[in-house]
């Protein structure tokens, strides 16, 4: 039995005269989180969309759980969830009823119990009776992953999500990332952030000018570096760990603190 959730072999797209991709190759493997890293434009919302079966590729092949993604795309959209850049939740309905709607449209029996559990997956609980439109950043996207959640898709793809966040949202996101992993969801994370490549991916590819120049664990991307010297630095605080520090411990989820507000 195949470990390999997702297959991609020379992926080509291009844009009339632009050429996006030129001969994209990788392997994610089942319950892993792998990182696409590559700055704007490098091609990876576009990888992200033939993947989802949006986009057809000029060339080259993928697939999804064993299913190629142009020769069966309904069958790869019933095992794959997809978050893009902009949280996609309908702000005039509330967190629950955003996922209690999505759970309709997914035929589920039911719905009002999905939402409760995914609300308490994502500690929405306590906001899940608020409107969508009054919540933070975080909260938003936390509530956009939990939607993708509805039905247990085997594979998620997260477009960039946590541009625009500040860095207390972004670990919360991070840290819904890993629980996804965690309970052998397989994750394909696009970002352009290094830190955040380095914190949740068990292999980072880099793409590059439509290339993948670079696919290996941190471990192995570092190793193509020269041997790191030995010397001693005095270690100055990240702006992030001067923020995290200033703002105290958390003593709650920040939907809860808002909500206190």
């Amino acid at each position: 039995m195949t470990t390999t959730a997702i297959r991609v072999q020379g992926i080509q797209k291009s844009y009339k005269d632009l050429q996006v991709l030129r001969g994209v190759d990788f392997e994610v493997e089942k319950g892993s989180i792998f990182a696409l890293l590559g700055s704007n434009g490098a091609g990876k919302t576009t990888m992200v969309r033939i993947l989802s079966t949006l986009l057809k590729a000029d060339a080259g092949t993928a697939s999804v759980q064993g299913h190629d993604v142009a020769a069966e795309p309904l069958t790869v959209r019933k095992s794959i969830s997809l978050t893009g850049q902009f949280a996609a939740v309908d702000e005039v309905l509330t967190g629950r009823e955003n996922l209690v709607l999505v759970a309709k449209l997914r035929h589920l029996p039911q719905p009002g119990q999905v939402a409760d559990e995914l609300l308490a997956k994502f500690r929405l609980t306590d906001a899940g009776g608020r409107k969508a439109g009054t919540y933070s950043g975080g909260m938003r996207r936390r509530l956009d992953i939990a939607m993708s959640l509805v039905g247990r898709p085997e594979v998620i793809y997260l477009d960039e999500p946590t541009t625009g966040l500040d860095p207390e949202a972004r670990i919360e996101v991070w840290e819904v990332v890993k629980e996804l992993a965690n309970t052998g969801t397989t994750v394909l994370l696009t970002t352009q952030y290094l830190d955040e490549a380095e914190q949740l991916a068990d292999r980072i590819a880099i793409l590059h000018q439509g290339r993948i120049i670079a696919n290996g664990t941190l471990a192995d991307l570092k190793q193509l570096l020269p041997a790191a010297k030995v010397e001693y630095v005095e270690k100055q605080p990240t702006l992030e760990e001067i923020f995290l520090t200033l703002i105290g411990p958390s003593s709650g989820p920040a939907a809860e603190r808002e909500n206190a507000a």
